[in-house]
C-alpha cells in the first residue's frame, strides 16, 4: 500500500446499554442496543469497507456491540480489546491510531462518549460537510458513527487532518 492512499478511521459507539447493578465496565447491551448493533453493523457492510484493524474498548457493551456488528460484516478484521479505549480522552485516542502499523490501512474503533464524539470533532477540524452538519445535530447517540478519511502514515494523524465523509445514527 502507498501511503497516498486514503486511509479510512470508523468510529463506532457502543450500542444502548443497560443499567443492571455491575460496575459501569461490565454494563451489557439493553435489548434495544443489541438490535442497534446489528443495524449497525449492516451499516457498516453498506459501506464496503474492508477493515484491517479493530481496537474495541474492554468494556462488555462495546465488546457485545462489536460481537454483533461485526456479525454482519464480509470480512472479519484482526480485533485488539485495548483496555486503553475505555473512558478515553480524544487526544488518548489519537495516540493509541499513531501506535497502528502503517501496513494496516482501515481501522474501526469501538468506543465510548464523549471520547469518540470529541476524536470525530478534532479530527475533522473546522470542516463542514452535510455529514458534519448532521453529527452536531444528532450528537453521537449510541451505536452511531463516523467515517473518517485521512492521508499519511498513522504516526502523524492529528488534529484536523482527516475529513468526516459520512456519520450515521440509528435513527436515520
Amino acid at each position: 500500500m502507498s501511503v497516498a492512499e486514503p486511509r479510512r478511521i470508523v468510529l463506532l459507539r457502543h450500542a444502548k446499554a443497560d443499567w443492571p447493578q455491575v460496575s459501569d465496565h461490565e454494563r451489557p447491551l439493553a435489548e434495544r442496543g443489541r438490535k442497534d448493533a446489528a443495524v449497525a453493523g449492516r451499516k457498516l457492510a453498506d459501506t464496503a469497507i474492508t477493515f484491517d484493524l479493530a481496537l474495541c474498548s474492554t468494556a462488555a457493551r462495546t465488546r457485545e456491540t462489536w460481537k454483533l456488528a461485526v456479525h454482519e460484516l464480509a470480512h472479519r478484521p484482526k480485533t485488539i480489546y485495548e483496555e486503553r479505549v475505555y473512558e478515553a480522552s480524544p487526544g488518548e485516542l489519537i495516540a493509541l491510531f499513531n501506535e497502528v502499523p502503517d501496513d494496516v490501512r482501515n481501522v474501526i474503533l469501538i468506543g465510548h462518549n464523549p471520547g469518540v464524539h470529541g476524536l470525530a470533532d478534532i479530527l475533522a477540524g473546522s470542516a463542514e460537510g452535510d455529514a458534519r452538519e448532521r453529527m452536531n445535530r444528532r450528537g453521537f447517540p449510541a451505536a452511531g458513527f463516523a467515517l473518517l478519511s485521512c492521508g499519511g502514515p498513522w504516526k502523524g494523524l492529528e488534529p484536523g487532518t482527516a475529513t468526516l465523509t459520512d456519520y450515521w445514527a440509528p435513527s436515520e
